[in-house]
């Protein structure tokens, strides 16, 4: 084990107490412009773009992981990248795929990510992250990058995508996406981790303060239109919603964002709610999962690993009144996503959950 075991963690405060993310990541990325493993230039590779050579290693409680296994199915990727869910706890090494038989991956026949990752870097000591895109034959990661692992769902993969699947990076809007990306990756995504992992008051007070502001900046912004970005659903909108859907339950209490529940502010509660709705958001969203995860792993702040029963979330499942500022979802000649394919739907649905189309016991 190494320092930099997990990025989450207290001991990546800096000497002031403000926690400092390690964002040095896999950087290879999948391309349909090579036929072969291609060395550039800067260090990296590329990967050749094939259906059923690569597998997604996600997690269901990790915001970090939830954002591709969102878009994964907004695209309609499921017949071409094949997707490994992990369980919601992990020791201080590794993912590990405990949800599945033998708490083996049916399809690398591995029982924990750190192996895939050694395949490839034997000596690899940075933090075993999902997601991760691994080759399937060789049961080599080939990136961890969540930010191109994403974009590169939406921008290269197009020959695989689905018939209707949304443009989630329109090219009208990419400087706006941009920009609001970079705000809610730093004060937001990343915000309500400086607010849980700070390592002093003051910097604790510094992180609340931002991250509130920045709550009021989406709260204020979501009252004057639909969406983040434009009349329709983009690649801002899935950034944002992972870490909403995870503050009443986890960040509120656990991480001390607490001035007040999201549920609490009108245009953000209607615009979750909308979201939720959709399919790909609220039938890939496990809050069980969720909340095991953060109040198991992160004993630093829980020693007790009591994980709450609440709280109640089926406010999500109310009608919303975000019509009422035009748009849709999803531009004309774009259509939803079909039924999850079999063994990913959510192994832990709420009663309120069982309303989505796509949810369904398992």
């Amino acid at each position: 084990m190494t320092d930099n075991d997990w990025t989450e963690d207290a001991k990546n405060a800096s000497p002031d107490g403000e926690f400092v993310r390690d964002t040095t990541y896999i950087q290879d990325r999948v391309s349909p412009e090579v036929s072969e493993k291609t060395p550039q230039d800067n260090g990296t590779t590329l990967w050749p773009m094939e259906a059923g050579r690569y597998r997604l290693m996600g997690a269901r409680a990790c915001p970090w992981a939830h954002r591709s296994i969102i878009t994964r199915r907004l695209m309609g990727l499921e017949d071409t990248i094949s997707l490994a869910l992990a369980g919601p706890t992990h020791d201080v090494r590794s993912w590990r795929f405990d949800l599945d038989p033998d708490g083996k991956d049916p399809v690398t026949g591995i029982h924990r990510l750190q192996e895939a990752y050694f395949n490839r870097f034997p000596d690899y000591e940075r933090g075993i992250t999902v997601p991760a895109l691994v080759e399937e034959e060789s049961v080599e990661v080939v990136s961890n990058d969540y930010n191109w692992i994403v974009r590169d769902f939406i921008t290269q993969w197009t020959q695989f995508h689905r018939e209707g699947a949304p443009d989630l990076y329109p090219a009208a809007h990419q400087d706006e996406i941009e920009e609001l990306n970079e705000r809610i990756f730093h004060d937001i995504n990343n915000g309500v981790y400086r607010c849980g992992f700070a390592g002093s008051q003051d910097a604790y007070d510094k992180a609340y303060q931002r991250l509130w502001e920045a709550l009021d900046w989406v709260e204020e912004r979501l009252g004057q239109q639909r969406y983040m970005v434009g009349n329709h659903l983009t690649e801002t909108d899935i950034r944002l919603y992972v870490t909403l859907i995870r503050f009443d339950p986890v960040y509120y209490s656990h991480f001390k964002c607490s001035r007040h529940k999201l549920a609490e502010m009108p245009n953000i509660r209607g615009y979750m709610q909308e979201l939720f709705q959709i399919p790909g958001f609220g039938d890939t969203t496990d809050f069980q999962e969720i909340k095991e995860h953060y109040y198991i792993v992160q004993t630093d702040i829980n020693p007790t690993q009591v994980v709450p029963v609440g709280p109640d979330m089926d406010w999500l499942m109310e009608d919303h009144d975000r019509g009422r500022f035009g748009g849709q979802p999803f531009a004309a000649g774009t259509t939803l996503p079909g039924p999850l394919p079999a063994g990913e739907h959510l192994k832990n649905p709420e009663d309120f959950q069982l309303e989505l189309p796509a949810v369904k016991p398992v």
